[in-house]
């Protein structure tokens, strides 16, 4: 039986890092120049909660702001991302395009499930060509409820995948594996934290070593079948 596999995009494939900082700084340099902050930008702060969808990110970095204010916000700081991204700022985790090679030329199916917003991801996809190798990336944004669970399992219905692992640095992309049955392989990189991972069915601290775990994944769901 196949093994489909669904990446997580920021902090797993792509080293948002790289961008954030840049983005973030100018989001609030903006709000200090309209008398809307006046202390430093909370990126420490950011960086505990990454991996939320950005609605929960502003809810927490910007809380006693109005929504109005917060929706601008974000729609400032996704625009400063692009415009990073499509100026070359960012740059994928070392081995994507080299594992990624590896798995399509052994017919594994890839997708990637984000909770970053649609044309920020459309963005990441293009700039560095990844729809040579991923069948579908799916955004946070086409799921109502903003639950990366239920986004894995749109995936798993629209594809009809019975076997799969899912990839990812945060807690939301082992819940999401989790209930939905689903091998959650947890990434030991820049945003993740101890605590969560400890919750992944299997940690690697380079995606390299998927070319060795995902093969005895296939054997032990083949011989399950």
């Amino acid at each position: 039986m196949s093994l489909s596999l669904i990446f997580d995009m920021d902090g797993t494939l792509f080293q948002t890092d790289k961008i954030l900082e840049l983005s973030l700084e100018a989001t609030f340099d903006r709000l200090r120049s309209l008398n809307q902050w006046d202390t430093e930008t909370p990126i420490g702060k950011y960086r505990e909660i990454m991996g939320v969808p950005l609605s929960k990110v502003w809810e927490t970095l910007l809380p006693s702001h109005s929504i109005e204010v917060r929706e601008q916000v974000n729609d400032f700081f996704h625009e400063r991302l692009i415009e990073n991204i499509l100026k070359g700022q960012g740059a994928l985790y070392p081995n994507v395009e080299a594992v990624f090679s590896y798995l399509k030329v052994r017919n594994y199916t890839i997708y990637i499930a984000s909770n970053g917003l649609t044309e920020y991801l459309k963005a990441i996809v293009k700039y560095y060509h990844l729809d040579q190798w991923v069948t579908e990336s799916f955004s946070i944004q086409q799921i109502q409820s903003l639950d990366k669970a239920e986004l894995v399992k749109m995936i798993i219905e629209k594809y009809t995948i019975e076997k799969a692992a899912v990839i990812g640095d945060r807690l939301s992309d082992i819940r999401a594996a989790k209930e939905n049955g689903l091998v959650a392989i947890g990434c030991n990189f820049d945003f993740a934290q101890e605590d969560e991972l400890s919750q992944a069915d299997i940690v690697v601290d380079d995606l390299l070593e998927l070319k060795t775990i995902l093969p005895k994944l296939k054997q032990e769901n083949n011989a399950l079948v």
